[in-house]
């Protein structure tokens, strides 16, 4: 199988990963349960992890670092730490079912910086327009889950520091490919799956806090403070209620790892070869529409495309029986297909990882002149 879906998730892993959670089913037991050795290889193990991303993302405190589930957790974390029912919030025009349902979910006012797509220069004037007094949170992503678009989260973080007001990003296409500085930036929160660039499992998520105020959305046990009802006031415990997912967690530590051994910069260039490659041949074909910038300047390893007179959900289709994994239609994300107006259509869509190769490109082209013709 070509697998073209990583915007999903990381179908590839490297090696290591899936050795590490096996050694920590075999090893581990749970972190701050105990001074046995299962529970403090544990400890030591989810120390590592918080300890690379912390590196990784410039924040001084590994404590800093959470762990969730996957990033619609830990955005709703994130979210419901700083907006309040009804109240009023900017969002990019590009953003997750992640980041809008649970602002519809509190009745938030919610106003959309759109602009159009690869355009960063409009987006960022949307957002300066926007972000008033009485705004409680601006939230954007790094790069669109469907169409690839790197977001100016410098700028957009910029205007927010200047006015005040606090920024949550969504790095779930961005972690382990762009960079992002936490001290930096100035952000509230950042928001990242562990399965996606990071190479990470499934059912694992990272939320990077900036020392704000945060809400709870469990209680329940943290093998600290256990005489209290209340759940602790530090972090991380404050937030990472119940037992650790700590297969997960190991996996995760080894894919951040991988990540940082080859360079996050290198993979997100290889990525982008290969969608630009992507695209200069589906330009070439009939009827076939690209949502896509050659020189990809504004561009990750993502790119959507529609073909004229074709439902895209047979396309996908007609490619996963060549063996060619896809995703069709509207991505979760219907603010992204209504901000570049694909959303009566939906797209194709293509987006690659560290193990996808130029061949795999040409034989994706290939399958697609026999699907055409």
């Amino acid at each position: 199988m070509i697998y073209f879906d990583s915007a999903a998730t990381t179908f590839q892993k490297p090696p290591a990963v899936a050795a590490a959670m096996m050694e920590a089913l075999s090893a581990m037991s749970s972190p701050g349960r105990g001074g046995y050795e299962a529970a403090m290889r544990a400890a030591d193990t989810a120390f590592a992890c918080r300890s690379e991303l912390a590196e990784l993302y410039h924040l001084e405190n590994p404590e800093q670092v959470v762990f969730t589930l996957n990033a619609t957790h830990a955005l709703n974390i994130a979210i419901k730490s700083l907006v309040s029912p009804g109240g009023r919030v900017v969002i990019s025009g590009y953003e997750h079912n992640a980041v809008t349902r649970p602002l519809a979910a509190l009745g938030a006012k919610t106003a959309v910086a759109a602009g159009p797509l690869f355009q960063q220069e409009s987006v960022t004037s949307a957002f300066d327009q926007m972000i008033v007094p009485g705004t409680q949170a601006v939230i954007c992503n790094h790069i669109s889950n469907v169409f690839g678009f790197v977001q100016p989260v410098e700028a957009v973080a910029a205007i927010c520091r200047e006015r005040g007001i606090p920024l949550i990003i969504d790095a779930s296409q961005s972690a382990g490919l762009l960079t992002l500085d936490m001290a930096a930036l100035d952000a509230a929160f950042i928001a990242m799956p562990g399965h996606k660039g990071l190479y990470g499992p499934q059912g694992t998520g990272i939320l990077l806090c900036g020392g704000g105020p945060v809400r709870t959305l469990l209680e329940g046990g943290t093998g600290s403070l256990s005489i209290q009802q209340e759940m602790p006031d530090f972090l991380p415990d404050r937030l990472e209620a119940g037992t650790h997912n700590m297969p997960g967690i190991a996996g995760l530590l080894a894919g951040v790892r991988f990540v940082r051994r080859q360079g996050a910069e290198r993979i997100c260039h290889r990525e982008r070869l290969l969608a630009q490659r992507a695209a200069v041949g589906l330009g070439t074909l009939p009827g076939v529409r690209v949502y896509a910038r050659t020189d990809l300047a504004q561009q990750a390893g993502v790119l959507s495309f529609t073909v004229a007179g074709r439902d895209v959900e047979d396309i996908g289709s007609a490619l996963a029986q060549r063996e060619i994994a896809v995703r069709a239609g509207i991505h979760c994300a219907p603010a992204a297909h209504r901000s570049a107006g694909t959303l009566d259509t939906g797209t194709v869509r293509l987006s690659f990882s560290h193990w996808n190769t130029p061949e795999e490109v040409d034989r994706f082209l290939n399958a697609m002149e026999e699907i055409l013709r």
